[in-house]
């Protein structure tokens, strides 16, 4: 293989396998990811709650994307930041695609709920109604309800002389309202806050399965908060704004400088006005002025706006024959212990690596159980662990608590800067200090995303690492909602890896090499890019090669253009990548060895696993990073091999799964569209039904 993939971008711009048309735009490659979400809420064949859901994580999908990605990319255009990237787009034309893409995809949830889900949902006796669809003994009940639980928590700011236009707060539902004053004749445009975050935004009738939008009993009472005015017209609106924030080198308390920007972070600059279709020109206009945006950032919606809170709904008890059949994590077979006992996790380690796959395997009779084992041991001499999302309710953080107590040496590597959970973090790093445990919250230039425990166990003369090495957050909750593996291995170098790497989060030491494990941002690229490269020499050796990589994004350039030269040397490369995907396959002369798959199901896809087959094997890595720069050069990451034949053999085994994937699975064709396998009749592979029945059958 050629240096081509290792050489900087900026000396590649006339290379073959640097032409824009060789790579797709990251930021449209993610709406095309959103939209395969929306495409599983317009399947017909998807249970009716569940495509109610769907419709959810794609506004909650777009919320974020619009807070960090394109207000990113409204910096840039503000900064006068011309030059395109790797695709040919700049700032400005990648926010032109961007406005029309979202403008048909909110057009399409739309259409789908007001025409197909909402109606038949109703049929099934779950209803998400208008008030002029309730009864009118309904209606009474609701007014009383909404005067005795609504009415005293709704402040009407207005908009005039000395009155100057309020603060609009990130993502908060308003009613834009014009009124007159007729004693006067002066009109006045004032706005009312849905308070959804403290009270429920869909109000209960007919006994809690049908539910009106509270907006809407505000709208029925405007004379009671505007007494004496005269109500001219009243409409919805919505304000999304920019919500990402940087931490610099030179902030010396970490945790004070990340607490006083998520203080900033409520005050970012407006990237998104959603409006009430049919808003007046006056209100709009009004709106547009006040809140400083350019009318490219208005977006009209059709119907409900904020479709995240159809969550609420989605949460409705009962009705279990509009869900996906529950699935309950079952204990890995190695993990079983006898009747009534709890999992030894440590003695199950000490015989052998351990593979475990959630929501599959039960995250808390494996991670959670490794843990709280370690905390009751007296021959556990410390326990080291990071975090970089969790629960509020976690066990895991009241357990390392309790392993201070008990005179451990307990480190929690706490990331601050985990985007929309920093609030939380902040929280539990404050607790933990308090109760004693080593809290550190690594480099500021630097996220710590890679996600590892370490347990020091002190045997015989000496001690043992037993090490769990994860490619998903230590959250008992989205293991459950998310797929994701996890190593538990007692290897010695992967042990001493480890260690060393918590000495430099917790120190000032800079590792120079390691010696099985790959970490970022000084190692894990290249480790990739050597992998790719071996394999390369393999095959023109004549030897059985290919690659199979799963990941959430594949963005990275020198990533990339080394898999392009992979397939130019004729190895075979599958990528399953559940999100953005950079890379164009099937180009003749270029891409047309690699094939990419992605599969969105029930279950997130998040785990990452990347295989290299060569001299007779497979190399196997699972890890906490995607090939993405920001995982690669500015965050700390881990990736481990995976040793034992069996596991490696599992892992490749799902791999497997995913690119055969032909109910839930979606091929990226050279033109950058996303084609929705279809399966033959009565034929039909899907990984995530195959690996519970798999799974089930372990059962007990």
């Amino acid at each position: 293989m050629s240096d081509l993939a290792t050489r900087p971008d900026s000396q590649e711009e006339s290379r073959p396998l640097a032409k824009p048309e060789l790579y797709f735009n990251r930021e449209l490659s993610w709406l095309d990811f959103d939209d395969r979400v929306l495409q599983l809420a317009e399947d017909g064949r998807t249970p009716l709650l569940e495509r109610l859901k769907f419709c959810a994580i794609w506004s909650k999908n777009l919320d974020e994307f619009f807070m960090v990605r394109v207000a990113g990319l409204h910096d840039m255009v503000d900064a006068g930041i011309d030059s395109p990237g790797k695709d040919g787009l700049n700032a400005a034309g990648t926010i032109e695609r961007i406005r029309a893409v979202v403008a048909g995809q909110h057009a399409r949830a739309s259409d789908a709920l007001a025409a197909t889900i909402i109606p038949a949902l109703r049929e099934r006796g779950l209803g998400i109604l208008h008030l002029d669809q309730v009864s009118a003994e309904e209606r009474e009940q609701l007014e009383e309800r909404f005067l005795r639980q609504v009415f005293p928590v709704l402040t009407p700011l207005a908009v005039g002389l000395g009155r100057p236009f309020p603060y609009i707060s990130n993502l908060s539902l308003s009613l834009a309202v014009r009124v007159r004053d007729p004693a006067t004749g002066q009109e006045l445009l004032a706005r009312v806050k849905v308070p959804k975050e403290m009270l429920p935004r869909f109000m209960p009738v007919d006994g809690g399965h049908c539910f009106v939008p509270v907006e809407e009993m505000i709208a029925a009472n405007l004379e009671r908060l505007f007494e004496g005015m005269e109500i001219l017209e009243h409409t919805m609106f919505r304000v999304t704004r920019d919500a990402d924030f940087t931490v610099g080198d030179e902030a010396d308390d970490l945790l004070q400088a990340v607490e006083t920007e998520l203080r900033r972070r409520r005050f970012g600059e407006v990237v998104r006005l959603e409006v009430q279709a049919g808003m007046g020109d006056a209100i709009h206009t009004q709106l547009v002025e006040a809140l400083g945006v350019e009318e490219g950032d208005v977006m009209e919606v059709e119907g409900l706006m904020d479709l995240g809170d159809l969550m609420d709904v989605y949460g409705t008890p009962g009705f279990s024959d509009l869900r996906d059949p529950a699935w309950h994590p079952v204990t890995q077979p190695r993990l079983i212990a006898e009747e009534d006992a709890e999992p030894d996790v440590m003695g199950a380690m000490r015989r052998g690596d351990i593979l475990v796959h959630h929501p599959y395997d039960s995250f808390v009779s494996s991670v959670q159980r490794l843990i709280e084992q370690a905390a009751d041991d007296d021959d556990v001499l410390a326990i080291k662990l990071t975090v970089y999302r969790t629960s509020d309710d976690t066990p895991l953080v009241p357990t390392l608590i309790r392993a201070s107590e008990r005179g451990k040496q307990a480190v929690c590597m706490v990331e601050l800067k985990a985007r929309f959970d920093e609030q939380a973090n902040v929280r539990w790093a404050r607790k933990l200090e308090e109760a004693g445990v080593h809290v550190v919250y690594g480099l500021p230039a630097l996220k710590t995303h890679a996600k590892c425990v370490l347990i020091v166990r002190r045997e015989g003369d000496g001690v043992r690492h037993y090490v769990h090495v994860g490619t998903g957050n230590y959250h008992q909750k989205t293991a459950r909602l998310y797929t994701d593996f996890g190593l538990f291995t007692c290897d010695p170098d992967i042990g001493a890896d480890v260690a060393d790497m918590f000495n430099g989060l917790t120190g000032f030491a800079r590792q120079r090499r390691y010696r099985r494990v790959l970490v970022a941002p000084a190692f894990l690229r290249d480790g990739i890019l050597k992998e790719i490269e071996q394999t390369v020499q393999a095959h023109e050796a004549g030897k059985p090669a290919r690659i199979a990589m799963k990941m959430n994004s594949l963005v990275d350039g020198a990533c990339i253009r080394a898999l392009y030269e992979a397939s130019v040397a004729g190895v075979q490369v599958d990528l399953n990548v559940r999100g953005i995907c950079c890379l164009r396959p099937g180009v003749e002369g270029v891409s047309e060895n690699i094939r990419v798959v992605s599969v969105v199901d029930r279950f997130l896809e998040h785990s990452r696993v990347y295989g290299f087959q060569r001299d007779g094997g497979w190399s196997v890595w699972i890890g906490s990073a995607d090939l993405m720069p920001r995982n690669l050069d500015t965050r700390v990451e881990l990736l481990a091999p995976i040793g034992e034949q069996a596991l490696r053999d599992e892992l490749l085994d799902s791999v497997e799964r995913c690119l055969a994937d032909d109910t839930y699975g979606w091929d990226l064709l050279p033109d950058g569209r996303w084609e929705r396998r279809t399966p033959a009749e009565g034929d039909r592979s899907s990984v995530q039904r195959e690996l519970m029945a798999k799974h089930g059958e372990h059962a007990t």
